[in-house]
């Protein structure tokens, strides 16, 4: 593995480990405006700034980036994203501010925080709506007790799901049979994604976006044309996890993206037999690691069989009373707080 760019440069530029090398190969222009440049695995990401550009310009760089640099040493893939400027206040109704949840790999329970993050939202008075954007492993329509209903169509437009916590969802789930593999390349995930999103979303101020796990083709499509308000970063607290978090947050602050904060999630597991706290997957990696990147740390949430019991049900926790409620609670007041100080 190779990597050109990175977090700690500084520079924004994307070069440092061989990066002037692949950056040396891009029209002038082109380079000049590369935010990062990094190739791991044969895949080129770049983001580049295309303030001021025209839509024919945007398309013509992109279309030089990528000849430019398919076919150059190590490179199999070529990734673009754009960053424009943001659009003007015009005065017209604005959409929902978009919430990313990410996570640098799977298995950290990240769709099942997404959920509850989001119904906690709900109960605190906000409106709310969650996009399952993860295309090829859809879970939301199980964590929110929609599983097996249909999403349907106004005006060119998909209509959401509503579900019983106040909070209607979008998801791959809504249009596949229960189990159904889902086999997409990149250019149908992408027109998937923006579907979801540019939904009939009446009345939401705040739309959860639950991420696919890692910093591909979703996650580059959403930073480049509908871009969130900021994001919250879910790892649990063990160094392998805490190492994929990194990249994860790396990828929005290359895309100046904010990053909320990050949380530790499966922290720490109560037996419900004796009472004797053990962690599974260590304590306090999170929190550590937040503090070295200089992010907020938004707490923890305990390892707690209720809530997977409770998530399978479609009955999310957050819906409920109790210490494992209270923390989704508490996060989901931390997320609103910032949003209201970032309007």
């Amino acid at each position: 593995m190779m990597t050109i760019g990175g977090a700690g440069t500084g520079d924004g530029d994307g070069a440092g480990d061989g990066g002037e090398g692949l950056k040396a190969l891009l029209p002038q222009e082109a380079a000049q405006r590369v935010q990062s440049l990094r190739l791991v695995e044969g895949t080129a990401t770049l983001v580049l700034d295309a303030s001021g550009l025209p839509p024919a310009g945007r398309a013509a760089m992109e279309a030089g980036v990528r000849t430019a640099l398919q076919g150059a040493p190590g490179v199999v893939q070529v990734r673009v994203a754009m960053m424009a400027d943001k659009a003007l206040d015009t005065g017209a109704p604005k959409g929902p501010r978009i919430v990313a949840v990410g996570s640098g790999k799977g298995g950290v329970g990240k769709s099942t925080l997404a959920a509850n993050l989001a119904v906690a939202l709900a109960r605190a008075g906000r409106r709310v709506g969650l996009v399952d954007a993860d295309i090829h492993g859809p879970s939301q329509a199980r964590l929110l007790g929609t599983e097996g209903r249909r999403a349907t169509a106004h005006e060119g437009k998909l209509v959401p799901v509503e579900s019983r916590w106040g909070v209607p969802a979008l998801s791959m789930a809504h249009f596949s049979q229960t189990g159904q593999a889902i086999a997409w390349r990149g250019p149908k995930i992408s027109g998937a994604l923006l579907q979801l999103v540019d939904a009939h979303w009446d009345g939401a101020e705040v739309l959860v976006v639950d991420l696919p796990p890692g910093t591909g083709d979703v996650q580059l499509t959403m930073l480049q044309r509908c871009p969130p308000a900021g994001a919250v970063i879910v790892s649990t607290p063990q160094d392998l996890a805490l190492l994929d978090a990194a990249r994860a947050v790396e990828l929005f602050a290359q895309s100046k993206v904010p990053v909320i904060g990050l949380v530790e999630n499966m922290a720490g597991y109560v037996c419900p037999h004796c009472g004797e706290r053990s962690d599974p997957f260590g304590a306090g990696g999170a929190e550590a690691a937040a503090r070295d990147m200089g992010l907020p740390f938004l707490g923890r949430i305990p390892l707690d069989i209720a809530i997977r019991r409770e998530g399978d049900a479609g009955t999310p926790t957050a819906a409920g009373d109790g210490p494992q409620a209270a923390a989704f609670a508490e996060l989901a007041r931390q997320v609103g707080r910032w949003l209201d100080e970032h309007p």
